[in-house]
């Protein structure tokens, strides 16, 4: 349907198509890695095509979900962690420091050049390089756990540069967009803080005081 150009046709082929890839990929150890980006994409394809359910319900605005879903989803990363799995990566400091360099100074810049030269509306290249100066969040920690690879590293990078980016971040916004749009550098620092920082520390203390107390709550704070 695609390839004979009915592509406004194709939606829910194309969905039901990555939930079924994202569903077999689940079922082989050396593919499950992949599920999660089989199901970005069946998402990110249902919105396009029905993007008037992902508006709103009602009169709720379900852009005021996304904070408590962010919060949700970084206390679950923050109870698969623990004081000792820092320690460890403290130890070798060398892949810490090369990912918060990248994500606080390279990101930033590449962001700043590609919003310049692309040509689009204010607010579009204000997003450009609002993405620049983001630290990494939740996509690339449950991507991590989910793929098996090094979680401890992953969470530190992002807790490392989260911690910094209510006041790295703001001052970047300033410096490398406030030429698109005014940025409110207080809002932005607190906004910052609540989403990421405050989760995962709560996941860390939950992990300190309850796990291995409750099986039940074990088994459920990674699914969640």
């Amino acid at each position: 349907m695609v390839f004979m150009g009915n592509l406004s046709s194709a939606g829910v082929p194309l969905v039901v198509f990555f939930l079924l890839l994202g569903i077999g990929f689940n079922g082989f150890a050396s593919l499950k890695g992949y599920t999660f980006a089989a199901l970005i994409f069946g998402g990110v394809a249902l919105s396009l095509y029905w993007p008037q359910y992902f508006v709103r319900i009602g009169d709720f605005k379900l852009t005021g979900l996304i904070i408590p879903l962010i919060q949700i989803i970084m206390f679950g990363m923050g109870t698969s962690m623990s004081i000792k799995d820092f320690a460890g990566i403290i130890k070798s400091p060398k892949g810490v420091l090369v990912g918060v360099t990248a994500q606080l100074a390279i990101m930033p810049i590449i962001g700043y050049v590609l919003a310049n030269i692309s040509g689009f509306t204010p607010e579009i290249a204000a997003g450009i390089v609002l993405i620049g100066c983001s630290p990494s969040g939740v996509a690339s920690n449950v991507m991590a756990y989910l793929a098996k690879a090094n979680l401890a590293l992953s969470i530190t990078i992002t807790s490392i540069a989260t911690l910094l980016a209510p006041f790295v971040t703001p001052l970047l916004m300033k410096l490398l967009a406030g030429q698109f749009v005014e940025i409110d550098v207080l809002t932005m620092m607190w906004s910052i803080t609540k989403m990421i920082i405050l989760p995962i520390g709560a996941g860390l203390l939950f992990n300190y005081l309850l796990h291995g107390k409750t099986k039940w709550l074990d088994d459920i704070m990674p699914m969640l």
